[in-house]
């Protein structure tokens, strides 16, 4: 465990820079390569099927690592894995950047995703257990969502000015100081916590099961586009993922330790928290991918231009989490923040779901970027819900289960949203439209189902987050105190 009051404030500002460091190191490695896409392609002579792989290996090996490497923080130490990861990534970004061959880059980013899974599976643990009372956790939570919320946006920047300034490769060298800076201060910051240690929770069947049915879960999601959703490959895959992990349900409900024990998702908080966060993240992959691809495809910009015409969506995002986040949190609760949020995101997608043709900037989409804002909301009060239910003892555990539905809506996002996407794009360009309008078409229907996802969470947020009326807090604390700190469970 870790031992809070032992920390100074000055030692917990540097260790909230460290996490919130290590988790934008991460997400812009994320968003950055899908800018550096075409000209790896060309460079490393990637086929188009080989070239997915890029971030599918990625993807697979993050998503599918975040649950068990999140138990396995709270066993041996969570300032460990942190350790672990940053540096398992740094090495990784080094071997991707001097990757002369298809086979070398995708290697390199399976064991970034490793070390990724790692870092950020424990981070949001850190962070809840370091920072105990309710004003300064909530700060930090906003400071944490901010790094993922707008870290996106700017690594489509950063990717195409590096990648047209100087190469594709360092987009992965620019890992490099982050990686080691972080390190370095993050050894004598960050407090050192022994853990539960392996007997309380070393099931390996259970971690073969997870692993396994994420593992081919994401993977089988992630190639939906390329096989179909009906196709014998899918449902045979999909079948097998759902036989996985109803044995690692099993398991965990008999095992005298388990690796997770399920009764974290008895707290309506953690459960609907991350019910909603699935919802939400398949939803928004519309915006921080098609938005993108519209602007590139339709509209004609380039790289640089699309990271620009994106950037004010990470200046109120980064305004709202850093500025007022925290203040609505503890002054309404959480929970009517997300709905809050929630509202400025369906408008979002429902205003995109109408983007013309030949848009105006400034008519068109600046206004779609400025209710982004509504992340700004939704993602630190999600946050704080989502590690409400969170002990001490499984606070590795929360951490990692959130940032896992995290990645799972985004795969679901990917696949639903992108198929749905092509398969209307294709219908009306056979129906003699243009290539533009096509494409639009494609997306208003991709826009408008994410809108439509954000809607269902909305009613998942208002039902299953509602608070008890005898939990309410005392009038006198209203002000002070996070709903977090009284976390629901039925």
């Amino acid at each position: 465990m870790f031992d809070a009051s032992a920390a100074t404030p000055r030692s917990r500002r540097l260790a909230l820079g460290v996490i919130a460091t290590g988790m934008l190191m991460i997400i812009l490695d994320g968003s950055i390569v899908t800018v550096a896409m075409p000209a790896i392609q060309q460079d490393l002579d990637f086929t188009p099927a080989g070239l997915s792989w890029v971030v599918n290996a990625y993807l697979i090996a993050f998503g599918s690592l975040l649950l068990l490497a999140g138990r396995l923080g709270d066993l041996i130490g969570r300032k460990r894995m942190f350790l672990a990861g940053t540096a398992v990534f740094t090495a990784a970004s080094l071997l991707a950047g001097v990757a002369t061959s298809p086979a070398v880059l995708i290697a390199a980013r399976f064991l970034q995703g490793i070390g990724s899974a790692m870092a950020s599976a424990v981070s949001l643990g850190i962070l809840v257990t370091l920072f105990t009372e309710p004003k300064e956790r909530a700060k930090a939570i906003a400071v944490f969502s901010f790094t993922g919320a707008a870290g996106a946006s700017i690594g489509q920047v950063l990717g195409g000015v590096l990648t047209d300034a100087l190469n594709w490769h360092w987009i992965f060298f620019i890992n490099l100081p982050i990686g080691l800076a972080a390190l370095a201060i993050a050894v004598p910051v960050l407090p050192g916590d022994r853990g539960l240690g392996l007997k309380a929770g070393a099931d390996i069947l259970g971690a073969v099961l997870v692993t396994a049915g994420l593992m081919l879960g994401i993977y089988t999601v992630v190639k939906v586009e390329e096989y179909g959703w009906t196709s014998a490959r899918t449902l045979g895959f999909g079948a097998l993922t759902v036989v996985l992990v109803a044995a690692f349900l099993v398991r965990q409900a008999t095992a005298k330790n388990p690796l997770i024990p399920l009764g974290v998702f008895r707290s309506r908080s953690v459960s609907g928290a991350n019910l909603v966060q699935i919802l939400m993240v398949a939803a928004l992959f519309s915006f921080q991918i098609l938005v993108a691809l519209y602007l590139q495809k339709v509209l004609g910009y380039g790289a640089a231009e699309t990271g620009l015409a994106m950037l004010p969506a990470a200046a109120v995002i980064g305004a709202v989490s850093l500025g007022v986040s925290a203040r609505l949190n503890a002054r309404f609760g959480e929970r009517n923040v997300l709905l809050a949020g929630l509202v400025l995101l369906i408008g979002v997608l429902g205003l995109l779901a109408r983007v013309p043709v030949h848009a105006n900037y400034a008519v068109d989409l600046l206004p779609v970027m400025l209710l982004a804002a509504g992340f700004g909301l939704a993602l630190p009060a999600l946050t704080t819900l989502g590690m409400s239910g969170a002990s001490d003892e499984d606070a590795g555990l929360a951490s990692g289960l959130f940032n896992t539905t995290q990645q799972i809506g985004m795969a679901v996002g990917v696949a639903v949203l992108s198929t749905l996407a092509a398969s209307r794009t294709e219908s009306l360009a056979a129906d003699g439209k243009t290539q533009a309008e096509a494409l639009t078409g494609g997306y208003h229907l991709a826009f408008a189902v994410g809108a439509g996802l954000l809607v269902t969470a909305f009613v998942v947020a208002f039902t299953m987050l509602r608070r008890r009326p005898e939990q309410r807090p005392a009038p006198e604390q209203a002000d002070n105190t996070p709903t977090a700190t009284h976390p629901v469970t039925v």
